[in-house]
């Protein structure tokens, strides 16, 4: 099949929910194909999957894992994405890449520190306790050079102040810093965000 059916089939896939448990081994095995569109394609779809079914999809974390070494910035990206939405469904899934996932805080391309909050975020939804040594991470990346890198940083202070309120709070005079200072309206919004979820 080319590409662009390929990719196709994929997208139509992403719609039909009612089959992706049964097709988690076929997409699996897309991570060996030839084009990098289409194994992000793969990596991003295993993630929905994974989220929605994580006890069929135990058997693919490894493979999934093993792009987060790709040269390719989109295949880190989409890799690290994928084991946050798996994390969130079942944390104990990914244990064994979790640590590993804090070197993507400081990746070279902005789209994987991006993804690396995501996931972060991800998995502290249904297992906050984790990151309670490493809120600092969080800290350095609200001072991102890259826009979209600060504009979501906040949104993890935000997701932590929700269910672990008191590892946020060191942080509160750094929040009130950036909602009034930064460059970006929306970084300053998200801050203000994080903050009010210590008040709520």
């Amino acid at each position: 099949m080319k590409e662009t059916e390929l990719y196709k089939e994929l997208g139509a896939l992403t719609k039909q929910q009612d089959q992706w448990e049964e097709n988690i081994p076929y997409v699996a095995s897309l991570l060996q194909h030839a084009s990098v569109k289409i194994r992000a394609k793969a990596l991003w779809l295993l993630g929905e999957m994974g989220l929605v079914h994580p006890a069929a999809i135990g058997d693919c974390v490894a493979a999934i894992a093993g792009s987060l070494n790709s040269e390719e910035p989109l295949l880190r990206e989409r890799a690290v994405n994928a084991l946050g939405r798996i994390g969130r469904g079942d944390y104990s899934l990914i244990e064994p890449y979790w640590e590993g996932l804090f070197r993507f805080a400081t990746d070279a391309e902005a789209g994987v520190r991006l993804s690396f909050i995501w996931a972060s975020e991800n998995i502290a939804t249904n297992t906050p306790d984790i990151y309670a040594n490493h809120m600092e991470v969080y800290m350095n990346l609200l001072s991102d050079p890259v826009d979209k890198v600060r504009m979501e940083a906040p949104e993890m202070f935000r997701v932590m102040g929700k269910r672990r309120p008191e590892l946020v709070r060191p942080y509160v005079d750094l929040l009130k810093e950036r909602a009034e200072t930064d460059s970006n309206r929306v970084v300053r919004i998200h801050c203000l965000g994080a903050l009010k979820t210590l008040s709520a």
